[in-house]
């Protein structure tokens, strides 16, 4: 088997050999590429090895972030002051760095309004164009037309 590890010349030993070595310097003999020819195994210690790999993942799971999906519900004939509440809200779950999801339901007949709920979510992302950039348009699926609109990087 090729042997490599800290203070030790790399080469090809036999496992006994390789066993001996990882002994006297009192480390462990990791089985590193099992499907090489010759199979690699590196001399180390193997519970810190993995201590400081779960420290690694750790560390990489506290930088990456989960992101948040808000959602804001109209109706096809929203008056002014539900819309300009709800716009406010959006307009906070924007600045908190959260996605939103915002969609007009339509009930029943409502359906035939559908000009006037594409007209409201427009409205919407032009009135939240500071804040973050439209992701999605609006699309009509089923009973509901639904936009995305993601938060704008901050500098």
């Amino acid at each position: 088997m090729r042997l490599v590890g800290e203070n030790i010349e790399p080469g090809v030993f036999k496992l006994s050999e390789a066993l001996r070595l990882a002994d006297q310097f009192e480390l462990d003999l990791v089985e590193i590429s099992p499907n090489a020819e010759p199979p690699v195994c590196k001399i180390m210690d193997y519970k810190k090895f993995v201590y400081e790999q779960k420290k690694r993942d750790k560390i990489l799971k506290a930088k990456s972030t989960q992101v948040v999906v808000k959602e804001i519900r109209f109706g096809p004939q929203t008056d002014e002051h539900d819309y300009e509440f709800k716009r406010k809200n959006a307009e906070k779950f924007l600045k908190e760095g959260a996605k939103l999801k915002a969609f007009v339901f339509f009930k029943g007949r409502s359906i035939i309004y559908k000009d006037q709920g594409q007209i409201l979510l427009l409205r919407l992302a032009t009135d939240l164009e500071e804040f973050g950039k439209v992701e999605a348009m609006p699309v009509l699926e089923g009973k509901r037309m639904i936009m995305f609109i993601a938060p704008k990087k901050k500098k």
